[in-house]
Order: C-alpha cells, then sequence, then structure tokens
C-alpha cells in the first residue's frame, strides 16, 4: 500500500476590480438624477473589470450607451484617470478631477429658454 500526499495546487490569484468609491459614486449619481428629471436619459448600467470600472448611460434601455464614464487607475500619472467617451467612442473630456470631467455632461443639461 502506497501512500500519497495530497497535492497542492497553487492558488490562483484573485482579480482585483476597478470600482468608483462612494464619493465618485455620488458625483455621477447627482448628475444622472438631473439627467434624468430633464428627459434625457433613462437607465445606466455599470461594469467593474480588471482595469477599468465604466459607468454606461442609455436614453432608452435597448441601445447602444449614449455616453460612458470610465475610470482607469493605470492613467493616473498621465493623462489622468476619468474620462467621458461618447457613443461614437469619441474621448469627450478626460482628467484627474471626476466632477470636472463630469462638466461636460452638464452642458448638455443648459438649453436656452425660448
Amino acid at each position: 500500500m502506497t501512500v500519497q500526499t495530497p497535492t497542492q495546487f497553487p492558488a490562483s490569484p484573485v482579480a482585483d476590480q476597478v470600482a468608483f468609491d462612494r464619493a465618485e459614486l455620488s458625483a455621477i449619481l447627482t448628475l444622472y438624477g438631473r439627467m434624468v428629471a430633464a428627459g434625457e436619459w433613462r437607465d445606466y448600467a455599470m461594469s467593474f473589470l480588471r482595469d477599468v470600472a465604466v459607468f454606461s448611460v442609455f436614453r432608452r434601455a435597448a441601445e447602444f450607451p449614449l455616453y460612458r464614464i470610465e475610470k482607469r487607475p493605470k492613467l493616473r500619472a498621465r493623462q489622468g484617470m476619468y474620462s467621458v467617451v461618447g457613443m461614437d467612442g469619441q474621448i469627450l473630456k478626460r482628467g484627474h478631477d471626476l466632477p470636472t470631467v463630469l462638466r461636460v455632461l452638464e452642458r448638455k443639461l443648459i438649453r436656452p429658454v425660448e
């Protein structure tokens, strides 16, 4: 009879996810609430991946996102880790401060009164 020792498998490293913290999510949801009240936006989705966190905004639930608010911590030292991306993939604003980056979307809320 032979005795075998149990095989130790290397523990797979748990992939860290990038996520919005409470203050960041509060700033995003404040803007989202104002745009919903104005009738511009209707739905949102959040994705938390290994290297990016994305908050997507939709006009209707079953279409492409109008805007994506992204957080990429790897770009912190370069252009800034926050960016707003349009429907066509064009980066509308990028920076180090989230409220400053979100101002590009607030401009769309301001309309002339007729």
